[in-house]
This record gives C-alpha cells, structure tokens and sequence, in this order.
C-alpha cells in the first residue's frame, strides 16, 4: 500500500480518524460511503496522490472512528468532517465523496460555503426529495450490517467477487475490513433525525464552490435518477452533471479508469 499516515482529532465530542498521504500538496478529502471506511479509497487515492494531499476519513461509526450511540444526523455528518478539515487547517480542500459521503459533501459546503475549493459527489442519495425510508427498511439495513459481521473474511471474499465482477482485486480488501469494522449504529443515517428539520434544499442553495455530481445507471443499482439530478440542477444552477454508462452504485469501483479521468479533467479546470 502507498504511504499514508494516521490519526485522529477531537470533533463533536467524539474522535474521528483519518489517513493522510501528505507531501505539502493542494489537499484533497475523501468521504466514504455508509458501511465503508476511509481505506476504500484506496485504489483511487493512490492515482490522487500524485497531485493531492490526500485525506481519508472514517465517519463516526465507521472505521477506527468512535460509534457513538446516537449522533448519526446529516447536520453531524457536515460539521464532523467541517470539524476535521478545521483542526488538520486544510486550506480551501477540495472534498469528493461517496453516497453518504456526497451528501456529506453537500452538507459541509451548505454549511461553510467559503471552506471548500470544490465539492465533487458520486452518486448521493436523493435526500433532497424528502422522501424518507420505511422503518422496516432500516430494520433490514442494521440486520443486514450485523450479518457481514458475522461472516469469515473467506465468506465475504466469496460474495464480494460473485455479485461485483467489475471491481478489481484491489477493492475487496478494504471493503472486507471496512464491514468487520462498521457499527451498526450507523443505520441510523439512513432516514436521520434531522432529515426534515436540516432543509436541504435550502441549505443546498448556499453552496457557491466549483461542484460536479457524477451519476450513473438505476437499473445497476445508482441511487440518483435523470430526475434526481435535475432537481439538484434547479437548487445549484451551477453545478455540473456527468453521467457514466456502465455503472451502478459505486461507480468509481466499477468504470475505474473512466472515473478517475473525469475527475481529473474536472479539477483541471479549477
């Protein structure tokens, strides 16, 4: 694996961890999605790394970050990684993130407009449309959590390949250890307490950085839809939308090379 460092910092109340390749270059925050931690990034940072600072951070409830009982809201979700960036005083970085790590992204930009350089986001769930999930459906997520954790690294090693054949070697690893990790406390972001209350869509027309949302297939499982994204485009008219064939959900994991090259072009432009 490529060089990082890791450690932890104190926001919220709680600790937060993170790694970080350094170098003294523009930096570059990463943000994963719910149920992976920061060395899911791995294969991607290591391209990023040439020309960033790269940071990955384990959100609250995953990785090797404290899982507080409570806490899992999308107000948290923004200040927390607003939280990291501010005590590692990163100057004006550039965050990307994942699922639960765009919305992450959107919040923190809403929140602190003058704090990013960008905000690039793979793939968000449409929160934005209010339209909460069914208390069974979180029932399901946390059941689902528990039962990855049960399961031999053989185990998941073995479902992992069958059901994403598009991935490469090198992403099973940390997705493995990322869901021996995760706390099933982390369901709670699924439908969070303040979905209503936080008002995205308002807070989303405060974002005034540089911001890209990459979208890809529903039918291979992408949560955002032509729908979606257009309603993004009414609340951040500025905001520019790439779509990549070929791809589900973890878009990045599954057209490699043809992510990698539009995020490259995109903070080329910056």
């Amino acid at each position: 694996m490529f060089n990082t460092t890791s450690s932890y910092v104190s926001v919220n109340g709680i600790k937060l961890h993170y790694y970080r390749t350094g170098g003294g270059k523009p930096p570059l925050v990463l943000a994963h999605g719910i149920t992976d931690d920061g060395l899911c990034w791995t294969p991607s940072a290591e391209v990023f790394a040439k020309d960033f600072d790269v940071i990955m951070v384990d959100a609250r409830g995953h990785g090797k970050s404290d899982a507080p009982e409570d806490g899992y809201t999308l107000q948290n979700l923004g200040t927390d990684l607003a939280g990291v960036i501010q005590a590692l005083e990163l100057e004006k970085p550039i965050i990307l993130g994942h699922s639960m790590g765009a919305i992450t992204a959107f919040v923190a930009a809403g929140l602190y407009p003058s704090m990013p350089r960008a905000i690039l986001l793979e793939d968000p769930p449409p929160f934005w449309m209010n339209a909460p999930q069914d208390e069974n459906f979180k029932i399901g997520f946390t059941a689902w959590i528990n039962s990855l954790k049960q399961k031999t690294r053989e185990e998941l090693l073995s479902e992992c390949r069958e059901q994403n054949p598009a991935w490469s070697e090198a992403e099973f690893e940390p997705w493995i250890n990322s869901k021996h990790r995760v706390s099933p406390n982390v369901a709670a972001f699924i439908d969070a307490s303040d979905m209503n209350s936080i008002d995205l869509p308002n807070l989303f027309k405060k974002i005034t950085c540089p911001a890209l949302i990459i979208s890809a297939d529903t039918k291979r499982g992408a949560a955002s839809s032509e729908k979606d994204v257009a309603q993004i485009k009414t609340l951040i008219p500025h905001i520019q939308t790439t779509h990549i064939d070929g791809a589900g959900h973890n878009i990045r994991r599954e057209q490699f090379s043809t992510y990698i090259e539009t995020i490259q072009n995109f903070l080329k432009e910056l």
